[in-house]
């Protein structure tokens, strides 16, 4: 069968940057550290006291009261986030047809805020069951999905995927693959997250994943920094909508770029460590660019996993040494994550984003946070430190791995590429 081809017609993004698309793209390129001390509980008695918090966000500016109460935040924030690439895509709704527009949604927690809230007020208790009605409904990891076709009457497919830190990427190759193979027309994609929790610190910490720097928050996140010591949890939201090209056509629609291909792997090595190779990095990225019928040279740039984990930076870095050999040192590499923090579930959509918007503006958005070389890493890569880059990109990869060893790949290309 020929498949169809897909492209992107509206983005939406809650980030701790930016409230919206324009707000984040701008503290993107403007090189803005989300990272601050933790507002939503005393974080003294904690190991790490800061992460990167959406701010200057009241739900109810876009949500009921009444109803907003009945959603965990990473629901509240995927329903924003969806309502501004819904209403950036310029749809007519009336006319579109809702039996073939979908939601397809990552998220790798989903209301661990629900969650920790109930079990503390019970055990708090003297053991009767007092729970709220709502628990499991704001708790299950699909429901912010549900609260978008909802709110829409999109009646196509709609699920969640879920794969840690590569599940909002594996929700837009999902959703990519159903409209290439005639499944639906459009397609609401995305992920959101909100971790940044008494649990989530807690569990974090205990692992010794998260940088402990509470001395200088804003540097904390130091991807391929040699002093770099873990992960900044970020939280938030990103949403795409994605479109058949000739549907998109029909209808007159802005696009942004076109979905090349997607990719996905494993390490089959550690539940959270990844290959020190880098073995699963670089089968995902080889396994989006078959997909994509690309070739490694027509890669301009990578929008890296780069946590800020000593292990995590190294591997993927050799990945993609092996898998674009000279041409690696002609690309332009960043981590946006120096920057948003790790929004876990929510990376790939926010990331995949950043990747789209590289492309419109001719704009890579630096990696923040680099003094000292790592003598470890090729310093003949690029990966743009500190200050963005102009360049004319035409086609972008982004890279998400998850605990567990999954990884996920999507590559977006300017349209016609």
């Amino acid at each position: 069968m020929v498949l169809k081809r897909v492209v992107v017609t509206g983005l939406g993004a809650l980030t701790p940057i930016g409230n919206n698309i324009e707000e984040y793209w701008n503290g993107l390129i403007n090189g803005v550290s989300g990272a601050a001390p933790i507002t939503y509980y005393d974080a003294s008695k904690f190991r790490t006291h800061f992460a990167c918090e959406v701010k200057n966000f009241n739900v109810e500016d876009f949500i009921d009261r009444k109803e907003a109460r009945k959603m965990d935040r990473y629901a509240q924030y995927a329903l924003v986030a969806a309502e501004e690439a819904v209403q950036d895509a310029g749809f007519n709704l009336e006319k579109l047809d809702k039996d073939r527009a979908g939601v397809i949604w990552g998220s790798g927690i989903g209301g661990l805020e629900t969650f920790q809230i109930e079990v503390l007020n019970y055990a708090a208790g003297d053991g009767t069951p007092k729970f709220n009605p709502f628990f499991i409904p704001k708790m299950i990891a699909d429901i912010a999905g549900g609260h978008i076709s909802i709110k829409y009457g999109f009646r196509g497919p709609n699920f969640t995927t879920v794969s840690a830190c590569a599940s909002s990427t594996n929700a837009i190759i999902d959703a990519f693959n159903y409209i290439r193979l005639g499944h639906a027309d459009v397609m609401v994609t995305g992920g959101s997250e909100a971790a940044v929790t008494i649990a989530g610190m807690g569990g974090f910490n205990a692992m010794h994943a998260l940088s402990t720097r509470n001395d200088d928050p804003k540097t904390a996140s130091r991807p391929m920094d040699k002093d770099r010591d873990g992960f900044v949890l970020g939280e938030g939201a990103g949403a795409l909508i994605l479109e058949e090209y000739e549907h998109a056509i029909a209808r007159g629609a802005t696009i942004y770029c076109e979905i090349g291909g997607g990719g996905m792997s494993a390490d089959a090595h550690h539940i959270t460590a990844p290959h020190p190779e880098g073995l699963g990095a670089k089968n995902v990225m080889l396994n989006c660019l078959r997909d994509a019928g690309l070739k490694p040279t027509d890669v301009d740039g990578v929008n890296m996993h780069g946590t800020s984990t000593p292990l995590g930076d190294m591997a993927e870095s050799k990945a993609i040494e092996q898998v674009f050999g000279e041409h690696a040192y002609t690309m332009n590499l960043n981590s946006t994550k120096s920057m948003t923090g790790h929004l876990l579930g929510a990376a790939g959509a926010i990331e995949t984003i950043s990747a789209i918007l590289s492309i419109k503006h001719g704009i890579v958005p630096p990696t923040i946070n680099h003094f000292t070389d790592d003598e470890k890493i090729d310093p003949k890569l690029n990966f743009t430190f500190n200050v963005a880059q102009k360049r004319d990109m035409n086609v972008v990869m982004s890279n998400t791995f998850g605990f567990g060893g999954h990884n996920a790949c999507v590559l977006v290309k300017k349209l016609g590429f």
